[in-house]
């Protein structure tokens, strides 16, 4: 080996081992904080910080609604019905169900191909009717998830939306820390307290005040079952809460709730 490549190998390792570095402090940090919510209710989480700063910069005045209520003080129906609607195997998995992810892997591969033969097509057709046409409009592929509960609440705690694979594996190591540092009745108490149910409307005590007029504890079934529905769009279905679709998945998940027994 020359030395001039001895100065250079010697960098890459000191980066190697301050970026190696870097990354167990972070890990670490993730693990404390984690750890620290057996104890403390966190104030707030990245995505709610992100949605604060998103709406202070599109509007002059922030609405806001969030309103802790302990595990105790929260609808049966609503633990039973969230379970059913978001992920039927909390109570047994280690916060990782991997079949999923894989038949999500798949499916969003699926979905990628489609997209780029579509796009294909739309451009060939384009090329014919000549070059001062409209470019068209690329098609998108919609990507679909595997993410468990603890998933949902590790990527809501500490992460950006953004879909990447580093993002990715991120969450999964963050998801295995919650699971090994909390039980499974802290980890639901801590997502039915922060995700959320419409435009600046976080937690399950706000989303039953807006939608029903009633606190936590008195959701009753129906009432749980919608607001178990609209988690995966919240935004999207507080414009119609009581569309069809709501209504229809609504009575399925429903009809799970009685099988699921709560943490």
């Amino acid at each position: 080996m020359g030395r001039s490549t001895r100065p250079l190998l010697g960098q890459l390792l000191r980066f190697g081992a301050l970026l190696g570095l870097s990354l167990l402090a972070l890990q670490l940090y993730f693990l404390l904080r984690i750890a620290l919510m057996g104890l403390l209710d966190p104030q707030s989480t990245s995505f709610q910080r992100s949605e604060i700063w998103r709406l202070a910069t599109e509007q002059q005045q922030v609405l806001w609604s969030q309103s802790w209520r302990d595990y105790a003080a929260t609808s049966v129906h609503l633990k039973r019905a969230v379970i059913a609607s978001e992920d039927a195997g909390f109570a047994e998995h280690s916060g990782v169900e991997w079949d999923a992810i894989e038949k999500a892997w798949s499916r969003n591969q699926r979905a990628e191909d489609r997209a780029e033969r579509q796009n294909e097509v739309a451009e060939r057709r384009a090329a014919r009717k000549g070059a001062a046409t409209t470019p068209p409009r690329k098609v998108e592929a919609k990507v679909v998830g595997g993410s468990t509960i603890s998933q949902q609440l590790a990527k809501n705690l500490f992460l950006s939306g953004e879909r990447t694979g580093l993002r990715k594996g991120q969450e999964l190591v963050i998801t295995l820390m919650l699971e090994a540092c909390l039980p499974k009745q802290r980890i639901l108490e801590i997502y039915l307290n922060n995700v959320e149910w419409g435009e600046g409307l976080f937690g399950a005590q706000a989303a039953a005040r807006h939608y029903f007029g009633v606190d936590a504890a008195r959701l009753s079934a129906p009432q749980a079952a919608r607001l178990a529905v609209m988690l995966p769009a919240p935004k999207r279905f507080e414009k119609n809460p009581g569309s069809a679709y709501v209504a229809g998945r609504s009575a399925t998940v429903m009809a799970r709730m009685g099988a699921v027994t709560p943490p």
